[in-house]
């Protein structure tokens, strides 16, 4: 399994950008054209495509480097592919690769699948971390998303919980101050 820093250029970037739009409801991820600008201009942005050993495509994930953390926004293995072993060996690759806490958003247990998706992370090493975290809307008229913060990998020099909400909602929703004004 390969991990590779792609832009919207590279080959496989339309079987990202599809598996981006079939994966993410709507209230899930940002307009197309505001994706492929973070794709193409976001220094704190990444993009990598997921790929067998062939080149063969099998996900991807987007990752933002902020200030003492990783976030990662969205992951995503092709339908027909999972429940294959892809998403723990690209959560432990992840692990032990960067070195500083990684920190996802991950829904509300309200449901088997939702369950079993926080259950996938605990599994990887993640903790809940914030049961209070309210996603902001990707786009104007959006609502709000009520999702758990996880993290794993802390460090004593990670930031507090209150100091990343902040800093996502900054740099990866463009918003200040959100929880406040809410």
């Amino acid at each position: 399994m390969k991990m590779t820093a792609i832009n919207t250029s590279h080959p496989h970037y339309a079987f990202v950008e599809n598996l981006f739009l079939s994966a993410f409801p709507e209230n899930e991820r940002r307009p197309v054209e505001d994706q492929r600008r973070n794709v193409d201009n976001n220094e704190a942005f990444r993009c990598y495509l997921i790929s067998e050993d062939d080149g063969r495509p099998v996900g991807f994930i987007t990752l933002w480097s902020l200030d003492g953390f990783c976030y990662g926004e969205h992951f995503a293995v092709d339908p027909a592919l999972r429940n294959g072993g892809y998403g723990g060996r690209v959560m432990q690759h992840l692990l032990g690769e960067l070195h500083r806490p990684f920190v996802l958003e991950a829904e509300v247990p309200a449901d088997e699948m939702s369950r079993r998706r926080v259950g996938f992370y605990e599994r990887q090493g993640f903790r809940v971390w914030d049961k209070d975290y309210v996603q902001p809307p990707y786009r104007s008229g959006g609502r709000p998303l009520p999702l758990y913060l996880m993290v794993a990998g802390e460090t004593d020099a990670m930031p507090p919980v209150d100091t990343v909400r902040r800093a996502i909602y900054r740099e990866v929703y463009g918003v200040e101050n959100f929880a406040e004004n809410d």
